[in-house]
């Protein structure tokens, strides 16, 4: 049987121990004050989640992967932050990817049982030809993950970077990555149930990776996402709200540049400041490696 009491994660809280006689201010008061270790728990590891960073843009501009492994709650948080990163920095899906026990299907509907297997996440690392390029970050609460421990175990062999999320200090995935990430948020005002503190703890880390790797790869100007992808009306308009507040033109220009750029809205931006064509944009970016500002600097 496997023993979970001397997990953090699992221990009832002593502030909640009345939580069925509160009334919802009351539970919502406690949750919220609950809530502030996160912050807590975060700013301490903020010195590993740097050096996470430096591994994952490193990885990207080496043609590797970011991929997420994970499981319930820990798997969709690590599922959405990859699929929300092309439609936010214009990148393809490979890029940041979410692979989740028991498949794409669980994120919605729970696959009983496919945390548990020791083979599940190997398997589908090699049908998508995870190797030495990607960078590997396992996320569960308990740090105890089957599914995510093998698979961890898995991409050592194959000499990737890993790096392990977990709520609970000394996991056991901690000793079979690079670096180890613990979030220690204290017990659940319900007990055990660790798509609280621990899925925010979590969800706030995996923020931090996937914008400033992206920042670190020139996605980024000034604040602005200027690789965001117009595919509707309301991102049109954001996109020449980025080029207006980048280059201080009129919407008018804005929207002609952007029409003259592809749509792209770093492109058109480089055109306006630069005063250049989309050609000459283009040129300037890539010898910049993507980052505007290196190419106004020059």
């Amino acid at each position: 049987m496997i023993n979970l009491h001397k997990l953090t994660t699992e221990q009832r809280n002593p502030l909640s121990m009345n939580l069925d006689q509160m009334t919802p201010l009351e539970i919502i008061t406690l949750m919220n004050q609950e809530d502030q270790h996160v912050i807590q728990a975060v700013e301490k590891e903020l010195h590993k989640i740097a050096q996470v960073i430096e591994w994952t843009t490193q990885a990207l501009k080496n043609k590797g992967r970011v991929i997420y492994l994970g499981a319930g709650t820990s798997g969709r948080l690590g599922l959405m932050d990859a699929v929300e990163c092309p439609p936010t920095f214009g990148v393809d899906h490979n890029t940041f990817v979410g692979l989740m026990a028991g498949g794409e299907q669980a994120f919605v509907k729970a696959v009983e049982g496919a945390e548990d297997s020791p083979t599940l996440a190997k398997e589908e690392m090699i049908a998508i030809g995870v190797n030495a390029n990607d960078i590997i970050i396992g996320i569960a609460a308990s740090g105890r993950t089957p599914y995510v421990i093998h698979g961890l175990r898995y991409a050592n062999s194959l000499g990737c970077k890993t790096v392990s999320i977990a709520n609970n200090a000394n996991s056991e995935m901690a000793s079979e990555v690079h670096l180890a990430i613990e979030l220690v948020c204290g017990p659940e005002v319900l007990t055990g149930s660790t798509r609280l503190k621990a899925g925010t703890s979590q969800k706030l880390v995996l923020n931090m990776i996937s914008t400033a790797s992206m920042i670190g790869l020139g996605k980024v100007y000034q604040n602005l996402m200027v690789d965001v992808m117009p595919t509707n009306q309301k991102l049109i308009t954001r996109a020449e709200n980025i080029i207006m507040s980048a280059t201080n033109c009129t919407q008018d220009v804005a929207r002609t540049t952007l029409q003259h750029a592809s749509g792209k809205v770093k492109v058109a931006i480089t055109m306006i400041l630069m005063q250049c064509n989309e050609t000459q944009a283009l040129s300037m970016l890539e010898q910049a490696q993507g980052h505007i500002r290196a190419c106004v600097k020059q």
